[in-house]
């Protein structure tokens, strides 16, 4: 008799890194530079709001060498008890895996990604045991190869997704539950999630492509307002947070965390 399948449950755990007095140097596709004193109020609400439901926190202090830091998401994939410590696609920000993949070794089996494979795992979606894959500037054929090389054997199926535009595939689809996304259809052609048996829920705004689910519990930015009533009216439990400063540096919700599944469950 088959296993199962696990749970989507919030994270057990979440590694973040705090914001660098250097922020404001970031990788940013816009002309105005975040503001690193703000950015450190709206990402210690952020760590507020995963405390408030039970996720225990892994901080590890800011990078002053290393302005996109705060984004760990990008360092690594996390497939429950083995890890993928990726190469990512940003050559500066390669430097940044080292102290994760140091916070991480306790916990799990790591596997590190070499060169010439690049990946960042804000282009990479778990929902349940299917793993979507962003072919983004950021992740290359070479990084998927990797990543299914780990990730076939312990039973997810993996699927490619090119990527319209926008930074990561996460910048443009994210989980709201265990059977639905949420898309910003500007940057990203739904229907590959639909063939793969997932509901697709529309949003017109930019910033509602990313949300970070918690349970029935939804985070979603304080810039998508119409996403987060709609979201409400379908009964979860939606809290808005501030990221303005992360937004200006191309990133969202899921990025500035590295979420750790319960036993016999899974996160996004």
């Amino acid at each position: 008799m088959s296993a199962p399948p696990p749970e989507l449950r919030a994270p057990a755990v979440a590694l973040v890194r705090s914001v660098s007095a250097c922020f404001d140097q970031c990788l940013r596709s816009g002309p105005i530079a975040p503001d690193p004193a703000r950015a450190r109020e709206q990402h210690a609400a952020y760590c507020v709001a995963l405390a408030d439901h039970g996720v225990e926190l892994l901080r590890l202090p800011a990078d002053e060498a290393a302005p996109d830091a705060c984004f760990v998401e990008d360092t690594a994939v996390i497939l429950g008890d083995e890890i993928v410590i990726t190469r990512p696609g940003a050559p500066e920000r390669c430097a940044e895996v080292e102290a994760i993949a140091a916070a991480l070794a306790p916990r799990a089996r790591l596997h590190r990604m070499a060169a010439p494979a690049r990946l960042d795992g804000g282009d990479v979606m778990r929902v349940g045991m299917q793993l979507f894959v962003g072919l983004s500037a950021r992740t290359d054929r070479a990084g998927l190869g990797y990543l299914t090389a780990i990730a076939a054997p312990l039973g997810f199926v993996v699927h490619a997704v090119p990527l319209a535009a926008g930074l990561h595939l996460k910048s443009a689809v994210t989980v709201v539950d265990a059977e639905t996304v949420v898309v910003y259809t500007a940057d990203l052609d739904p229907s590959p999630l639909a063939a793969a048996g997932l509901t697709v829920l529309v949003t017109v705004e930019p910033a509602g492509g990313n949300v970070l689910a918690l349970g029935r519990q939804v985070l979603v930015s304080a810039a998508a307002p119409r996403l987060a009533e709609r979201l409400d009216t379908r009964g979860f439990e939606v809290r808005t947070l501030e990221l303005s400063e992360f937004h200006r540096a191309d990133c969202a919700l899921t990025c500035l965390s590295l979420r750790m599944p319960r036993p016999g469950s899974w996160c996004v």
